[in-house]
């Protein structure tokens, strides 16, 4: 497969904001866009020997809903990694600059022979325990720390553009398609919005994540806003999950995985007490779960039989309101044995 063509920002509109940024050093840089986002046009930059990417927010998702979000969302993540940078050094790329005319901002170039995306180790049977534990520390760490910096609820008051990108799209949307369940997806879904305890991702997942030498290094953060915890961990438990589904002979790895990343994450919670955070995290996980068969963002992996199970486990679920995550875990994990 090619490289993509450039079809939403033009050469000249991209080399105005890198100019902007004053990130230039030649007339002609090289500028390749790249694979992989359905959100956000990101390409990559050569410059007289200096490679860097640069990101800008798409008005229209690339998927195949109808799906429009504001593109302001581009301010949000690098004020995310700014301030993910000062608690987890190391776990996002260096922001090197950032054109709030253009709805552009530049970061440091991760090679990917140096920093392979999680998801493709993930499907390639590569898995980590260890990788899933310092994922689960680094998450729980910045949510600790940020809910008790009450000033940043003002900084990341994006939650307009957290319903447009994640409520919407995956639990509303999946209500309207499941009429018997719309009451408990809909009450999920208003508890999440309402919930605002500390500075969230809102998009924790493994496609999101590259494996550095480091430890891991978060991308992706449109979606940040100042809400509730629990849904960066659902958010990312269920991806293990559904690719336990997906893998049965590596399914029991997986599912240790998302055990080691669960009690690194809970062994910090610190914000309330873990049973009430809990609750709503195994709430939401059942919910996700089936969002991602009949939400507006399917998983693209699933076989036909796969998402029928899922669907039909996690719809169990949600009719009788798992308390644990371990409640949720369960059920997949007895079919998968």
């Amino acid at each position: 497969m090619g490289e993509p063509e450039l079809s939403r920002l033009d050469r000249d509109e991209i080399l105005a904001s890198l100019r902007r940024m004053r990130l230039l050093q030649s007339a002609t840089p090289q500028i390749v866009p790249l694979t992989g986002g359905v959100s956000s046009l990101i390409v990559r930059v050569d410059d007289a020997g200096h490679r860097f990417c640069a990101k800008s927010a798409l008005p229209k998702l690339n998927v195949s809903a109808d799906w429009r979000v504001p593109v302001r969302r581009n301010r949000a993540e690098v004020d995310w990694m700014r301030t993910a940078a000062e608690l987890v050094p190391g776990a996002v790329p260096t922001i090197l600059g950032q054109d709030v005319e253009g709805n552009m901002f530049a970061m440091a170039w991760l090679d990917p022979d140096r920093y392979p995306v999680w998801k493709h180790k993930l499907l390639a049977g590569e898995i980590s325990i260890e990788t899933a534990r310092q994922i689960g520390a680094a998450i729980g760490h910045i949510h600790s720390v940020t809910s008790e910096k009450p000033e940043l609820a003002a900084q990341f008051d994006n939650g307009e553009d957290f319903e447009a990108l994640r409520l919407d799209p995956y639990l509303r949307e999946t209500a309207k398609r499941h009429d018997d369940l719309g009451k408990q997806l809909s009450a999920i879904a208003h508890r999440t919005a309402r919930t605002r305890l500390a500075l969230i991702h809102g998009d924790v997942s493994p496609k999101n994540i590259l494996v550095g030498p480091d430890g891991p290094v978060l991308l992706d953060a449109e979606c940040a806003t100042w809400g509730d915890p629990a849904f960066d961990l659902s958010f990312c438990l269920n991806h293990l999950l559904l690719k336990s589904v997906h893998m049965p002979a590596r399914a029991m790895v997986l599912l240790e995985s998302l055990a080691a990343l669960l009690e690194e994450y809970l062994s910090r919670v610190t914000w309330e007490p873990v049973a009430e955070f809990e609750a709503r995290a195994a709430a939401l996980l059942a919910a996700l779960a089936l969002a991602r068969i009949d939400g507006k963002s399917p998983v693209e992996y699933l076989r036909s039989n796969e998402q029928e199970m899922v669907r039909d486990t996690s719809r169990a679920l949600i009719s009788r309101p798992p308390t644990r995550l371990i409640d949720v875990v369960t059920p997949f994990k007895e079919i998968l044995a």
